[in-house]
């Protein structure tokens, strides 16, 4: 299994650089041609919505992208250091239309991944969240010489 860990100050401009890596990774990985523009897409999606949480919440931590590469699979996992409401807890934030406003754009941004990702698992708790996105890859075909 390898695995690439890529951190970025959460600053809307890094976010272009994630998608490039993912992308490259992701075709070396052996993730269908076709399927990388889903691939960008998502994570960019992913990353922008972690960066949002970050300078939202006034966290100063990275976000943190995992780039996994697995048998007959790949991986991608990005994860915010945001606090997160916890079922029966109350969302983080000082206002509540602040917080409506933000679970909406949260809402929509899941939406889209959901839509671009076939697997994708969500996570959130007292100490962060993730987003886990998985593609299926076919192994390297070798040409005969």
């Amino acid at each position: 299994m390898a695995t690439v860990e890529l951190r970025f100050s959460a600053l809307p401009e890094h976010v272009r650089t994630a998608r490039l890596v993912a992308a490259a990774v992701a075709r070396r990985a052996g993730v269908d041609e076709a399927v990388l523009d889903e691939v960008r897409l998502a994570v960019g999606e992913a990353c922008t919505r972690a960066v949002g949480l970050h300078r939202n919440g006034g966290i100063t931590a990275p976000v943190k992208v995992l780039l996994i590469e697995e048998e007959k699979q790949f991986s991608i996992e990005v994860g915010d250091e945001v606090p997160h409401a916890v079922p029966g807890g109350h969302p983080p934030g000082d206002g509540a239309g602040d917080a409506d406003v933000e679970t909406e754009e949260d809402e929509m941004g899941l939406a889209v991944i959901s839509g671009l990702v076939d697997d994708v698992e969500v996570s959130a708790g007292a100490h962060g969240g993730s987003i886990r996105m998985r593609w299926p890859t076919t192994p390297p075909t070798t040409l005969p010489v």
